[in-house]
């Protein structure tokens, strides 16, 4: 039986030029099959169509994430919960409490967290101090993955010493006698990945299924799965041929970018298809190279060095060269490429690498995208539009870590971080899509649409004001601009006839509402295809 349905008396934002607003919206199959006001609507709803009536409140696109690790927000019960914590004191307790549950001798995970800004401390933990925490067990704690502490027993495992070297692109750091903190950066952190077990596919399953319905209260119908390895993407795979996707999924797919080339050749090219490969309900959406660290870490790849510390540029993850062969290499096999660029010596590099590439073969209308692109500069924008290249930022990193770019940046490079009125100018509001980057930062879309229009952090500080964007873009960044990143913008994005049923009803009214008090909007419906997968 085909589903039929309408929604009247409601606020619809639709996001479209030829009806931007509309009252009523008629849904079969999983689709508008009409928008505009009650009376005209209501001729369009077949006899057996339920009547869903509004009663005055806002309804929005859903909510299109392009950025979000949304599999971190399934793993409650399953890894130590640092999201909390506020002191280093704090965090020992709760990893002390969540060993006690453990078996002797099994790994411990933790969750996403980002000490430098979460703690009075504003430091990591050490060895010393998780060894005390966790005397019976290893552990590995994660950060914004860029960073991960881990304890003696840990270390141990993944044959880190005094002797060991620091791989290519990673730094094991070190007290004065040489002996590693604990604390890891970038492909230093892969020591221990490479043996600690990893999720299964059942378990990735379970915490996908769980964080989407997560996503769903927040409204959001779609996300940008930015870094997968195979077994993610399998677990994903069963969900949607199990039809229980409760959002779409883009996916990233994250090969090994350490291998020489003629093996990243062999590995591109192995699958047996490339970039687009999929439907509207999970698709393959290129593959996810990373150049630099981050902003918030002092370890974005800079131009200029960083303050007190004169030699100091951050930490690029791969030479420059290796970088270009790996994205000329999978364009040439089809691939999209999303290169993870924070600091804007990054971006020069990965404008590089995707203009060798467009020597090969245009790389335009293949939605080449910078990844965060924080601290790029107006002429690096400029430089990606003339590629066709689109930006994917997320202004939430400054709602709550704004004071730790600050205290490592300068007040001036915090001002200018994640330009989006720039960007809007430069690439058009059509190749400038917003997300989480979480668990980097809260999953809530209303915090970020609020700092994209306020450039106020949760404290109330303003940075680079002249970067504020309206409300009706910072929407459109959220839900219709995120589309094109899947090449989707023709099936869905915003509430228009023919396109795909994928909405969020509001508890106030987005556009009415004081600009800070956008973060306290509630979503109290989430529909997608037609189908309530979320009511508060």
């Amino acid at each position: 039986m085909i589903m039929t349905s309408t929604y009247v008396n409601g606020h619809f934002l639709t996001l479209d030029s030829e009806t931007p607003v509309a009252s009523a919206v008629a849904i079969r199959a999983g689709r508008f099959t009409a928008v505009g006001d009650d009376a005209t609507v209501l001729t369009h709803a077949g006899p057996d169509a339920e009547v869903v009536d509004l009663g005055g409140a806002t309804v929005i696109p859903g909510f299109n994430d392009s950025h979000c690790h949304i599999e971190f927000a399934g793993q409650a019960g399953l890894v130590v919960d640092l999201a909390g914590v506020g002191t280093v004191a704090e965090a020992l307790a709760v990893i002390r409490d969540f060993v006690a549950g453990q078996p002797a001798g099994e790994w411990v995970t933790g969750s996403g967290w980002h000490p430098p800004s979460q703690l009075a401390e504003a430091r990591y933990l050490t060895r010393a101090e998780l060894d005390e925490a966790a005397p019976r067990n290893p552990v590995f704690l994660p950060t914004v993955g860029h960073v991960a502490m881990t304890n003696s027993a840990g270390l141990e495992r993944a044959g880190i010493d005094e002797n060991t070297p620091d791989p290519s692109g990673g730094t094991i750091e070190r007290d004065s006698a040489g002996r590693a903190t604990g604390v890891l950066y970038e492909h230093a952190i892969d020591l221990v990945t490479a043996v600690k077990p990893g999720w299964t596919t059942e378990e990735l399953e379970q915490q996908f299924a769980a964080g989407l319905a997560r996503a769903n209260s927040f409204g959001i119908t779609s996300v940008l799965q930015p870094y997968l390895h195979s077994r993610g993407i399998r677990a994903l795979q069963r969900l949607w041929q199990d039809g229980r996707l409760t959002a779409r999924v883009g996916v990233l797919w994250a090969p090994d970018p350490s291998v020489s080339l003629d093996e990243w050749r062999r590995t591109v090219e192995a699958t047996g298809v490339s970039s687009w490969f999929g439907d509207e309900w999970l698709k393959l959406a290129g593959i996810k190279l990373i150049s630099d660290g981050g902003m918030t870490l002092r370890t974005a790849l800079m131009r200029g060095a960083y303050p007190g510390d004169g030699h100091d540029h951050g930490m690029a993850t791969m030479s420059a060269e290796h970088l270009t062969d790996l994205v000329v290499a999978a364009h040439e096999r089809d691939w999209r490429l999303g290169v993870h660029c924070v600091g804007d010596l990054a971006v020069d590099r990965v404008l590089d690498a995707f203009e060798a590439a467009d020597r090969v073969r245009p790389i335009a209308g293949r939605r080449f995208a910078l990844i965060h692109g924080s601290l790029g500069r107006r002429e690096q924008f400029e430089r990606a539009r003339a590629l066709g290249v689109r930006l994917e930022l997320q202004p939430v990193f400054l709602w709550g870590k704004a004071a730790t770019i600050e205290k490592g940046l300068g007040t001036e490079t915090t001002n200018r971080a994640i330009p989006m009125r720039t960007a809007i100018d430069v690439f058009g509001i059509d190749a400038v899509s917003m997300g989480t980057d979480f668990p980097a930062n809260e999953l809530n879309p209303f915090s970020g649409l609020q700092l994209a229009v306020t450039r106020r952090d949760a404290r109330g500080v303003a940075y680079g004001p002249e970067e504020a964007v309206t409300r009706e873009e910072a929407l459109r960044s959220y839900t219709a601009s995120g589309a094109f990143a899947t090449r989707d913008e023709t099936v869905k994005g915003t509430i228009s006839p023919g396109k795909l049923a994928d909405f969020a009803v509001l508890s106030d009214d987005y556009l009415g509402v004081d600009a800070d008090h956008i973060k306290d909007l509630e979503v109290v419906r989430t529909v997608v295809g037609g189908r309530v997968v979320f009511e508060r």
